[in-house]
C-alpha cells in the first residue's frame, strides 16, 4: 500500500519517545478482514515493558502538568493539523486493517481530528471557583488538577477516533498517557503516535503499547501509578476492567455496548424514516455500538416501511473497504462472522420473516449480506444481544406505551432513535427512553461538543463535551486562613 508519508506505517510500539520491539520477541499477526491477507506482525510487549511505559508517563507528568495551557495547546493543534494533512494515508491504513469503506474511514479521520483543537481550547474553561466562606478569616475555593498518568484502552471499530477523543481531553488537562489499542487494529494507533511525535510532544507524554490483551489490560489497570482508566469496548470486558480497577481506587470511564431502539411513530415521514434507518443501522457495516438494532414501527406503517426498507437494504453495495464503491465492508473476524450467521438462523427458526439477505455474501471470507428480518420478537438472540453486524430486525407496535416498554427492554442504555413530526410526541418519548443519547429524525448526533456515553450496562461517565474532562481531572479544595486585618 503506497503512502505519501511512509513513516506512518509502523510495526513497533512507541515508548518514551522511542519505537520498540518486544524484548521477548513475541508478536501477533494482523490481517486485512476483506481477504484475510497478512498486513504484518506487531510486537506483544511483556509486563516489564508495559510497566516501563507507565514509568515514562510518570516521569513526563510533572513537566507536562506545569506546561502552560498555550504550550499544551500548541502541540495539540499541531497534532490535529498533521492528522488532517495526512488524512488520506490514515484512511488507507484504517480501511486496510479494519475493513471500513474508504468514505467512512475518511470521515473517521476528520472526526478524530475534530476533538483535538476543541479540547485544547476547552481546557481554558477548567475553572475553579471561589466559595463564600463560613469560616472567619479564611478564603475558600477550588482548583482543577490533572489526575496524573492515565491508561486509554481503545476498540477496533473506531481505531483512530476513540484514541483522539480520550487522548485530547487527557493531554489538554495536563495528564500523560499510555494507549493500548485493540490488537486487530494497531496500525492506526502507531500512525497517530508517529504524528504526535512530529507534533513535538515530549518523550513519555504519549505512549502506545500492545501485549497479550488480558495481561496488558491488568498490568496497566492494576498499576497504582495509573490514576485513571478510560475503556471503550464490550460490556463483558468493561466489567473485567472495572474489577481490575477495584484493586486500586482510581477513576474509571467506560463506554460499553449498545442495543439501540429505533422508533418510527405513526406520524413519521416514511421515506425519511427509511433513509435514517439505513444510516443508523448500517454505518460501520453495523459494527457500531450506536447501531439501530431493534427497529420498532407503528402498526399502521409497518408493511409500507418494510417494503421500502427492504428495497434500500438490497441496494447496499458490499465490498472491500479499499474499493471506493463499497458501502458495506467485511465483518472484523471469524468469530463475528459465525455469531452473525448464528443470530440470523436463530431468528428464522423462531419465526422471523427474511426480507433481504440472510446468507454469507458471494464474496466469501467474512462478508455477510446486508440482512433484514421482520417480525422479530424479544425471545430472539437478535433482539436480546448486541448485534455487531449488518443485520436489521424490525418489530411492530400498537401504542407508544408498548414501544417504550419494548425499547427499554434491554440491559443496554447507550443510544436511541425517534422518527416523528410531532413535538408533543417527541419530547415525552425522549424523556421516557432509558438511553443516554437520543437522536430525533436523523442518524448523525455524535461530535466533539457532545457528552457521549451510556446508562445501565452501557457504561460510566462521558466522552466529548465539557464532561469529557471528568475522568482526567480532580477537584482540589483549599481553605486559606489569612487572619484578621
Amino acid at each position: 500500500m503506497p503512502l505519501n508519508h511512509p513513516l506512518l506505517f509502523k510495526s513497533l510500539c512507541y515508548l518514551d519517545g522511542h519505537w520498540v520491539h518486544s524484548e521477548s520477541g513475541a508478536s501477533i499477526a494482523v490481517h486485512n478482514p476483506a481477504d484475510q491477507s497478512l498486513i504484518g506482525h506487531v510486537p506483544l510487549l511483556d509486563p516489564a515493558q508495559i510497566r516501563a511505559a507507565v514509568d515514562a508517563a510518570e516521569k513526563a507528568f510533572p513537566a507536562w502538568r506545569r506546561a502552560s495551557l498555550d504550550q499544551r495547546a500548541q502541540h495539540l493543534r499541531r497534532w490535529a493539523e498533521l492528522i488532517l494533512e495526512h488524512k488520506e494515508d490514515l484512511a488507507q491504513i484504517l480501511s486496510l486493517e479494519q475493513g471500513k469503506p474508504l468514505f467512512e474511514a475518511r470521515g473517521e479521520i476528520e472526526y478524530a481530528a475534530s476533538f483535538i483543537p476543541w479540547f485544547a481550547e476547552q481546557a481554558r474553561r477548567l475553572d475553579g471557583r471561589t466559595i463564600p466562606s463560613h469560616i472567619p478569616g479564611a478564603h475558600l475555593g477550588t482548583v482543577m488538577e490533572p489526575v496524573g498518568v492515565v491508561a486509554l484502552l481503545t476498540p477496533w471499530n473506531f481505531p483512530s477516533a476513540m484514541i483522539t477523543r480520550k487522548a485530547a481531553a487527557a493531554l489538554a488537562a495536563g495528564c500523560t498517557l499510555v494507549v493500548k489499542p485493540a490488537h486487530e487494529t494497531p496500525y492506526s494507533a502507531f500512525a497517530l503516535a508517529q504524528l504526535a511525535e512530529e507534533a513535538g510532544f515530549p518523550a513519555g507524554v504519549f505512549n502506545v503499547v500492545l501485549g497479550e490483551p488480558q495481561m496488558a489490560m491488568e498490568t496497566l489497570v492494576r498499576d497504582s501509578r495509573v490514576r485513571a482508566v478510560s475503556f471503550t469496548g464490550s460490556t463483558r470486558v468493561g466489567k473485567l476492567v472495572l474489577q481490575a480497577a477495584a484493586t486500586e481506587v482510581k477513576k474509571v470511564a467506560l463506554e460499553l455496548g449498545g442495543n439501540a431502539p429505533f422508533i418510527v411513530c405513526a406520524d413519521a415521514d416514511l421515506e425519511q424514516a427509511v433513509k435514517f434507518a439505513i444510516d443508523a443501522k448500517f454505518q460501520t457495516s453495523g459494527q457500531d455500538c450506536c447501531a439501530a438494532n431493534r427497529i420498532l414501527v407503528a402498526r399502521e406503517l409497518y408493511e409500507p416501511f418494510l417494503e421500502r426498507f427492504a428495497r434500500a437494504v438490497r441496494e447496499l453495495r458490499v465490498g472491500p473497504g479499499l474499493d471506493e464503491r463499497s458501502q458495506i465492508g467485511p465483518l472484523m473476524h471469524q468469530a463475528a462472522f459465525d455469531s452473525t450467521d448464528a443470530r440470523v438462523r436463530d431468528a428464522l427458526d423462531q419465526g422471523a420473516r427474511l426480507l433481504a439477505g440472510g446468507e454469507p455474501h458471494a464474496l466469501g471470507g467474512w462478508f455477510y449480506q446486508p440482512t433484514l428480518l421482520a417480525d422479530v420478537t424479544p425471545e430472539m438472540r437478535i433482539w436480546r444481544e448486541e448485534n455487531f453486524a449488518p443485520i436489521a430486525g424490525v418489530t411492530p407496535y400498537d401504542s407508544l406505551e408498548e414501544a417504550v416498554a419494548l425499547a427499554n427492554d434491554s440491559e443496554y442504555g447507550l443510544a436511541a432513535y425517534i422518527c416523528s413530526q410531532r413535538v408533543d410526541r417527541i419530547w415525552p418519548l425522549m424523556r421516557q427512553l432509558e438511553f443516554a443519547m437520543v437522536a430525533v429524525n436523523g442518524a448523525k448526533f455524535t461530535g466533539h461538543p457532545i457528552p457521549f456515553g451510556g446508562m445501565k450496562a452501557s457504561g460510566l461517565g462521558r466522552e466529548g463535551g465539557s464532561e469529557g474532562f471528568e475522568p482526567f481531572v480532580e477537584t482540589k479544595y483549599f481553605c486559606l486562613h489569612h487572619g484578621q486585618f
